[in-house]
């Protein structure tokens, strides 16, 4: 088996991409919690920020002060769904749920980082920053060129002590430089943003336990997001549309993101919004204009939510 990837969406990613068959590469948490067995106790998320030393515990013990951030102590589907701040004792009383826990409110920049490691030590990172716009939902993400040397220190050290032995991807989160969720795969929302041999490089990773990546054209990518409003059974824009909004200047790819043949409340969604559509592009200027032209696509019969949202500002 190579790639494997459930949202049919992404597969144009690795179209094309020689694979050994016993070979088994994750993009699905799912998958990577089967196959790693010794290492897929950091989809606890209470154990993460355990392993930081960040207050936290499950619903039923209380926070000594607010806010905190709650959330299931797993999700394997994603999303952010069944995230929420918490502001007071009442509040957290008439909320609590079973599965889920708190832990401290983190301020800071919000990144995403995909890392390639090889017997625990990482070798390759990139960071994408997200512009939120709320609720779990993002105008855009932003997909850095530059290295972030302090994130990369404290989760190195976080790797190497937690992740010893592992090979493969691993793909963390962070708010404020701590660590809020760890994945064994890498983001599968924008490898072609990546540079050209990215895909085959991860193979490389997979089947011979060495990385091998030139990475000379790094620059600046995004990812720009359409959502639209929950309950709303949304229908796929024509295949001949979507492919002329591909082949726009500066535009690397379109995911339309839902199963239009199923029920909206079967996907999984932050609270803030159902996405609809995803532009990856070199240029925002030009991912922001063919989002738009998505979205009138859906606008006659459906109502959109607002998305624009705060700029995705680089560390400094």
């Amino acid at each position: 088996m190579p790639i494997c990837e459930a949202d049919p969406w992404r597969m144009q990613y690795f179209e094309g991409i020689e694979c050994p068959e016993n070979v088994n590469i994750p993009t699905e948490d799912g998958d990577a919690w089967s196959w790693y067995p010794k290492h897929r106790w950091v989809y606890n998320k209470l154990d993460v920020a355990a392993s930081q030393g960040l207050e936290c515990a499950p619903h039923g013990l209380d926070p000594e002060s607010f806010p905190v951030f709650s959330k299931p102590i797993y999700n394997m589907r994603g999303m952010g769904a069944g995230s929420r701040v918490i502001r007071t004792l009442k509040e957290y009383k008439q909320v609590q749920r079973p599965g889920h826990f708190w832990m401290r409110l983190l301020d800071g920049e919000h990144v995403s980082s995909d890392i390639a490691v090889v017997d625990g030590e990482p070798l390759w990172w990139r960071h994408v920053t997200g512009a939120a716009l709320g609720e779990g939902i993002f105008d855009y993400w932003l997909v850095r060129a530059e290295r972030l040397p302090e994130l990369e220190a404290y989760c190195g050290d976080w790797i190497r002590k937690e992740l010893a032995g592992y090979s493969g991807m691993v793909n963390v989160e962070t708010i404020g430089g701590r660590i809020i969720e760890v994945h064994l795969r890498f983001a599968d929302q924008w490898p072609d943003l990546y540079g050209a041999g990215w895909v085959d490089a991860v193979v490389g990773l997979y089947a011979q336990n060495r990385w091998e990546f030139e990475d000379r054209d790094r620059r600046d990518g995004y990812s720009v997001v359409l959502f639209g409003g929950h309950g709303i059974h949304y229908k796929h824009p024509p295949k001949d549309f979507v492919d002329e909004l591909r082949a726009t200047p500066e535009v690397t790819s379109i995911q339309i993101t839902f199963h239009e043949d199923r029920p909206p409340a079967s996907h999984s969604m932050p609270p803030g919004g159902f996405r609809l559509a995803i532009v990856n592009c070199r240029e925002i200027d030009a991912g922001r204009a063919v989002r738009e032209r998505l979205a009138l696509s859906f606008w006659s019969t459906q109502t959109l939510l607002p998305r624009r949202g705060r700029p995705a500002h680089k560390a400094g």
